[in-house]
Parts: C-alpha cells; structure tokens; sequence
C-alpha cells in the first residue's frame, strides 16, 4: 500500500478544519496587542511574554473547537449550561469576595469565574433549544429561550458583574434575534424595558449609578468618579490624525491614563497611532466580523446559523462597549478590548468562540442526536 505524502495527511489530520482567512485576521489583532501592550507595560518584556504564553493557550482551545464535530458540540449544550448555573449558584453562596465583588470560586485546585463559561454557555443552550423546536416554533418557545437567558444574567448581575452581564444579555439577544422574534415583541420589550428604567435604577450599586452620571457629566468629580472617562478620552483626542508615535504617548507614560493594559489599551492605541491607526484597527476587526458574517449566511443548519450569528455579533459587542466606553459615549462597564486587552480568560472565550465558528464552517453537516 502506497503512503499518502506527510503534507496531505498532517493537512487533514490538524489543518483542514482552520479557517485560514479568518485565523488570519484574528493573528494580525493578537500581534497588534503583544506590539501595543509592550509600549502600555512601558517595556514589560514579562508581562508581553505572559500573554504571548495566553495566547497559545488559546490557540489550542481554538484548534480542539474546530476540530469537534458539530453533533458533540449540540451534546454539550445542556450538561454545560447546567453546570454553569450550578456554578453561579455556588458563586452567589460561597464565592470569595473581592473588591466589593463575588465574582470567584474556590474548587480546591484553583479559583475560578464561572461567569465566562456562561458567555459561550448561554448562546450555545439557547440555540439547542430552538434547534429541537425548530418545526413548532411559538411564541412560548421564545418565553422559554428568554428564560434560559434571564436566569444567569440575573445571577452574575447580583455579583455584581455588569460588563459581563451585559456581554451574556447581548449574545442571548442575538439568538432570539436570529431565531425569528417578531419586530412586534421586540419593540414591547424596549416600551417595557424604558417603562422599568427607574426600578432598575433603584436596583443598581452606587458605583454604577455614578458611572452614568458620569457619563452625562466627568467634569463633577474629574479627580474621582469621572477620571476614568476624562483621562480616555483626552488620550483619544490628543493622538490626533498621525498619533504621538509608539511609546510617546504622555498620557499612558506619564500614568494619567488607568488600566491601560487593559481596559483602556485602546486609549494608549488611539494616542499613539491617532485617526489612521483606529481607522486600521477597525478595518481588522470588520473583516473578522464580515468573515463571520459570510460563515452564518453558508451555515447549513438552523443550529449553526444561530451559533454563528451570536458568535459574531458578540465580538462585535466587545469591540463597540470598548471603544464607546474609552471615548467617553458610554458608561465605563469593565468590558476589555477583545484580542487586545491583556488577559487570559478573555482570550479563551473569545478563541473558543472562533474555534466554534471553524467548525461551523468546515463541518458542513450536523448529525441529528
């Protein structure tokens, strides 16, 4: 028997199921963030290194994701959404507190967030479930999907963890979106959802209502409540059209500028690049979300297309609460830049996420369970 050469069998053992347009895209925003981040660290070979080592990391949950059949991944559905809530609800009754927050677990071996699980969790359940019904849609199912959605947004809200909360409340909405919700029920849920804007009002934190105030307003309390917001966008601004240049930007170096390894790394990219950076970094992430795009319009099943969809509209939510919140048009909700932004966690979801996207689009056909 004639061996097949090595190419073709390691290309169809370990390749074939990447994506290479959209892997692309996605290698050219993590080099973006190890060149940026060196210059937010001021020269912290270290902490480069670290989310060099992150990244990796990533890469290989995104390669295992794409390489798992579409039928496995509709069977983790509702054993990993069941055991997400198991693990907000041992968050809410035994999670550490930490900066006013109960956001971790201690399982023994190491703490972790069940939150993030939820990000990729909840979308993938709620697309489960409409697949199962898809032949007999109502207006109960749709009930029953928001349900699905409500319940852990509710339990991470109380943490609190509002970024997260809203990231998870738009991935849902994605899907009831896709599914085919009426344009009738959508906008009685908006009358309703201003008609409850003072209880929800009343249920926030004090930190977070003074993030909205200063939101209309940084100025009443520019050395506290609204430093954030003003430091942003004064390093958004003063970059101008051709940027300060790389690592001359005065705001990160002179350190006015806070979380700027994270959350505000888009601040220290807009200084330093100006108009025609941002205008490039945009380009990279509109065609990462175009890709997407182009693989929910060829999805070939109901499931998919819905997974696909949320997918990609949630990392287009990343990129926009980002960029909002550092410009000063939004609150300030802890939503970190994605692919940019140093951190782990958020490299993983958002990888995995693509991971499922790869799959989606190699995988042609699911096999009904």
């Amino acid at each position: 028997m004639i061996k097949q050469p090595l190419w073709p069998r390691l290309r169809k053992r370990f390749v074939l199921h990447l994506d290479p347009v959209l892997l692309a895209a996605i290698g050219l925003l993590m080099l973006t963030s190890l060149v940026i981040l060196f210059s937010a660290s001021d020269g912290d070979w270290g902490r480069v290194l670290k989310q060099g080592g992150n990244m990796l990391v990533a890469l290989v949950i995104l390669w295992l994701m794409a390489n798992m059949p579409l039928h496995y991944l509709m069977r983790t559905a509702l054993p990993l959404y069941l055991l997400g809530m198991l693990l907000l609800i041992g968050v809410a009754l035994f999670g550490e507190i930490s900066h006013g927050a109960r956001r971790w677990l201690n399982i023994g071996v190491t703490t972790i967030q069940p939150s993030e699980l939820m990000k990729i969790a909840v979308p993938l359940m709620m697309a489960w479930y409409f697949e199962k019904n898809e032949a007999t849609l109502t207006l109960k199912n749709y009930f029953v999907a928001a349900l699905l959605l409500l319940l852990p947004v509710a339990l991470i809200a109380r943490q609190p963890d509002l970024g997260t909360a809203v990231l998870i409340s738009a991935s849902g909405f994605y899907v009831l979106f896709l599914a085919g919700l009426s344009w009738r029920v959508m906008l009685a849920m908006l009358v309703a959802g201003l008609g409850s804007l003072p209880v929800l009002w009343s249920m926030l934190h004090d930190y977070q209502r003074h993030r909205v105030m200063m939101l209309l307003d940084p100025e009443q309390d520019a050395l506290g409540k609204g430093y954030h917001t003003i430091q942003g966008m004064i390093a958004v601004g003063s970059g101008g059209v051709l940027g300060k240049g790389y690592m001359y930007g005065t705001q990160a170096h002179l350190d006015f500028l806070p979380e700027r390894t994270t959350d505000f790394i888009f601040a220290v990219y807009s200084e330093e690049f100006g108009l025609l950076g941002n205008l490039l970094l945009l380009a990279m992430y509109l065609f990462v979300i175009g890709r997407g795009f182009v693989i929910t319009a060829n999805a070939s099943t109901y499931f998919t297309r819905l997974m696909a969809g949320s997918i990609t509209l949630t990392f287009f939510t990343y990129a926009f609460v980002n960029m909002g919140m550092v410009s000063g048009i939004l609150p300030v909700v802890g939503v970190p830049l994605p692919l940019v932004s140093y951190g782990g966690t958020s490299m993983v979801t958002l990888l995995l996420g693509f991971g499922m996207l790869m799959s989606i689009h190699t995988h042609k056909k699911l096999v009904q369970t």
